[in-house]
């Protein structure tokens, strides 16, 4: 299957205008029509635009109407979502997948406590977004619009910043998309409506927007990058495990790498990024593989490079072995130590760092070693690194298959130039670590607040980010079900997203952590001599039924056999979604549950 664009040409809900406005939009020899703002509204919207905001997405109401198409009249691309809270999470994947600054548009009060989930997911992941979003005016001290929404933003970990007035709406814009950007922070510019109602200052945005350089790469100290140099150099074991800071570092990590026989791994975040690498151990943490995970406890140096080496990363720190030394790479000083105790802190950008400690450790070590990277473990990466090659009883029957048979199937029916987003719960670890991915652009992962049913507005928003890679998603029932509307914002953009749905009529993480255990043990809950799952079980669910209503495609699948449909539907050039209701065998609770729950 070859996917060239996602949005046909006249597809509604992608960049439309509303009527009665088409012949202002419709595009000049030199672009769209560019009109002078008359108002500060239309002047915001033409400064993000001019600054490169790549794609807006939102629900509009009165508040952000005129913002709104300021945005689109200025040539970026608006897609409608049903829901704010999906088209926060949207932008958040957008921002991730592209590198360009995504933006939500959403009306006052309703309008933005309703993204909220969205924005505190990207805040807490440090996505670079700005959710332009109206306010009430200060005189409307008694609107049912108005609440405190700066202490709104704050509370979640976002920036609040504000456009004051008409002869500062530029320079407010500059500062919140410099922020973001620079500072990679979700920011929140409030619009009061007032403010954005009144006439536009004269003054032009290009010439000062156009002073907007980008961001230069931290360079690490001197004396920092010799301290690194030299616990490599006597290290016998070197792990690196790399985050998302470090997306941009793959081939000096990997030089740096082959110099001090390190093995690398990554973060969930930053799944793809040594894909297919000879020494590669894949995700480091709860998703490891058994191989993965003793490698890693056997280190006795650990480089974390743009990584929080948080407890999912380390399993609690059980990944991090007595003796073993600890190193953090990060471009921000308050990074470091944060989430553990480390033996070297180095403030710095990932890429510069590796470059400049590859340079000081060739002075100590001319020629390359091979300390963890012998034979006997690259022979035992290529057999058991990945969880698709690590043996486990088919667990299907009674009309429900195995998780782990289903994706091991879909991983080879998919095409690989796959871009794969994954929705939270006991089935996740599954499509994150059976489905492979072509690089750190393929895998997109919205788990920092830990909140399912964003699952769907991810791949959305990521879907839009990459038109040239299938778009797929993971996804358990319940979290499916709960941002289900934004099903229809996929059929109306004509996206051929594959929605992989775990189906186990219930919430299973709960349902494993609560009852699972305490029933194969035959040990009461509470006193009670049985473990009541009512509030967390429901009836089976028709999921492929619901998801035709919607206008996609769908099949159920109860065994590896009925995935033949799924074969026949990529054979074809398909332009809506292809949900697959998975009816899933029970797992007793997935490998990595245990240990997520012991964060909460």
């Amino acid at each position: 299957m070859v996917v060239a664009s996602h949005v046909s040409p006249g597809a509604p809900g992608a960049t439309e205008v509303p009527r009665g406005t088409a012949d202002a939009a419709r595009e000049a020899p030199g672009g769209p029509v560019q009109r002078p703002p008359a108002t500060v509204a239309q002047l915001v919207g033409r400064t993000l635009a001019e600054l490169g905001v790549g794609h807006v997405f939102g629900v509009v109401g009165s508040g952000n109407f005129e913002v709104t198409n300021a945005l689109r009249l200025a040539g970026v691309p608006y897609t409608a979502a049903r829901h704010e809270g999906g088209a926060a999470t949207m932008a958040d994947a957008y921002s991730r997948m592209s590198g360009r600054v995504g933006v939500v548009s959403t009306h006052q009060g309703c309008g933005l406590s309703n993204a909220v989930t969205g924005i505190a997911e990207a805040a807490k992941s440090r996505t670079p977004l700005i959710v332009l979003t109206a306010d009430t005016q200060g005189s409307a001290v008694r609107s049912n619009f108005k609440i405190d929404q700066d202490a709104l933003a704050r509370s979640v970990g976002a920036v609040s910043e504000r456009i004051h007035s008409p002869a500062t709406a530029v320079a407010d814009t500059l500062r919140a998309f410099r922020t973001a950007r620079n500072e990679r922070r979700t920011v929140v510019l409030n619009l009061p409506l007032d403010v954005q109602s009144a006439p536009a200052a004269t003054q032009e945005a290009a010439a000062r927007t156009a002073a907007v350089a980008d961001p230069q790469p931290v360079r690490p100290a001197a004396a920092s990058v010799r301290r690194l140099a030299h616990l490599i150099n006597a290290a016998e074991r070197p792990v690196f495990v790399a985050g998302r800071g470090a997306r941009k570092a793959r081939a000096e990590l990997l030089s740096l790498a082959a110099h001090a026989g390190a093995l690398v791994a990554t973060s969930a975040v930053a799944n793809g990024l040594f894909h297919d690498e000879e020494f590669a151990l894949g995700i480091s943490g709860g998703f490891s593989s058994p191989l993965s995970a003793e490698l890693i406890q056997g280190a006795d140096l650990i480089v974390g490079w743009g990584c929080a080496l948080n407890m999912w990363t380390m399993r609690h720190g059980h990944l991090i072995s007595a003796g073993t030394a600890v190193v953090q790479v990060d471009v921000e000083d308050a990074a470091l130590g944060a989430n553990r105790p480390v033996d070297l802190g180095v403030v710095g950008d990932s890429a510069l760092t590796a470059a400049d400690v590859l340079a000081e450790l060739r002075t100590l070590q001319p020629a390359p070693a091979a300390r963890y990277r012998t034979a006997q473990n690259g022979a035992a990466i290529a057999e058991r690194s990945r969880w698709n090659d690590v043996e486990t009883p088919d667990l299907s029957g009674g009309g429900r298959i195995d998780p782990r048979v289903l994706s091991r199937e879909l991983d080879t029916i998919l095409p690989a130039d796959r871009i794969v987003s994954i929705d939270s719960g006991n089935f996740m670890g599954y499509p994150s670590t059976y489905l492979k991915v072509p690089d750190e652009f393929g895998f997109c992962f919205t788990q920092a607040f830990q909140s399912i049913g964003l699952g769907l507005y991810t791949a959305i928003g990521a879907a839009l980010a990459r038109p040239d890679r299938l778009p797929v998603l993971g996804a358990g029932d319940g979290g499916f079900l709960m941002g289900i509307s934004e099903l229809e914002t996929a059929v109306r953009l004509e996206l051929p997203l594959v929605c992989i749905i775990y189906n186990d009529a219930g919430y299973g993480a709960e349902v494993h952590h609560f009852g699972a255990g305490a029933e194969s043990q035959g040990r009461p809950a509470d006193g009670d001599p049985a473990v009541d799952l009512s509030t967390v079980t429901f009836p089976d669910t028709d999921i492929a039924a619901i998801a035709r209503g919607f206008g996609a495609d769908a099949v159920t699948v109860r065994s590896a056999g009925d995935l033949a449909a799924v074969r026949t539907w990529l054979q074809g050039s398909p332009n809506r979604p292809l949900v697959i209701d998975a009816k899933i065998a029970s797992d007793g609770g997935a490998w990595w549950l245990a240990e997520a729950f012991k964060g909460h």
